[in-house]
């Protein structure tokens, strides 16, 4: 159920900030007729840190009802509050989400016992099947594959999106953990080489914007034909160094307002990309062939 080319989706905002959900609903409709494979709403990608807890759920209920179950829903219901994760994690089960994503408590930095506590607690009071997101870069802290295999006995908690690049990782992970726990790329640069080392797909930032391209990598690399796979991987390499030349979501919501599917507003405190970002986005947008 959960596997393939997945997206991060990015939140539509109109000019003012508000929310654009008429946007938000066609971008769920495009992305399933491209061949994404799963919707992963407010999660970094969504600005789920300057969303308001009405904003976010609103956010969830949509994805769920515009999927209308024809592919997998994995809500982002993470935070550094435990209560606020239980509170995201129940109204995801009520709204019909298939999943929940949960990040590991960034800013006040969890030990490694805090983290077995954190997750358990999420993982005891809804069932709900979990997925630890792990990302470094962004929460400072780094769940071990130690911790990651005590969590993964919980019979909620079902896999990981990993972020941390490292391609060692899954391996170890995999040992560890089990072949049914599933991991997730959380990096579209090593997608296809995670897969190798044990995953089983990829929760994409460029599959916001290449939907059908992330698809068929995906697709391809399951089906064995893996020069096929790593030719699309090289040619949306210039455009995943694009969208991640600035802070995420800024350049793929930029990428996005190419296609017409959103305005390229993001909230404060992320500025609007730079103009030399602009035009590498838009060089890389055209090289893929997403723009004339």
């Amino acid at each position: 159920m959960f596997q393939g080319s997945m997206v991060a989706l990015i939140t539509p905002m109109r000019g003012d900030g508000s929310l654009d959900e008429k946007a938000f609903v066609e971008l769920v409709e495009w992305q399933i007729s491209e061949g994404t494979e799963g919707l992963i709403p407010v999660g970094t990608t969504g600005e789920s840190p300057t969303l308001s807890h009405e904003e976010h759920k609103r956010i969830v209920e949509l994805c769920v009802e515009a999927a209308k179950g024809r592919v997998p829903v994995i809500a982002g219901t993470g935070s550094n509050s435990t209560a606020e994760a239980i509170d995201f994690t129940r109204h995801a089960k009520q709204a019909g989400a298939d999943a929940c994503l949960v990040v590991t408590p960034y800013y006040n930095k969890p030990t490694q016992e805090g983290m077995v506590l954190h997750f358990t607690a999420i993982a005891d009071a809804v069932d709900l099947p979990l997925f630890i997101y792990n990302i470094p870069p962004r929460s400072v802290i780094d769940m071990s594959v130690e911790t990651m295999a005590r969590l993964a006995k919980h019979r909620n908690i079902v896999g990981v999106k990993d972020a941390t690049a490292n391609l060692v990782r899954p391996q170890h992970t995999r040992r560890a953990c089990g072949e049914d726990f599933i991991q997730l790329s959380g990096e579209d640069h090593t997608a296809l080489a995670f897969n190798a080392a044990g995953g089983v797909g990829c929760i994409s930032v460029t599959a916001n914007v290449a939907p059908r391209l992330c698809a068929e990598m995906q697709r391809a690399w399951r089906e064995g034909r893996v020069r096929e796979a790593q030719a699309i991987q090289e040619r949306l390499l210039p455009l995943h160094d694009a969208l991640f030349a600035e802070t995420s979501p800024g350049p793929v919501k930029y990428a996005a307002s190419l296609l017409g599917k959103t305005a390229d507003r993001c909230r404060l405190p992320l500025a609007p990309p730079q103009p030399a970002t602009r035009q590498r986005v838009r060089e890389a947008m055209v090289s893929v062939g997403l723009l004339n």
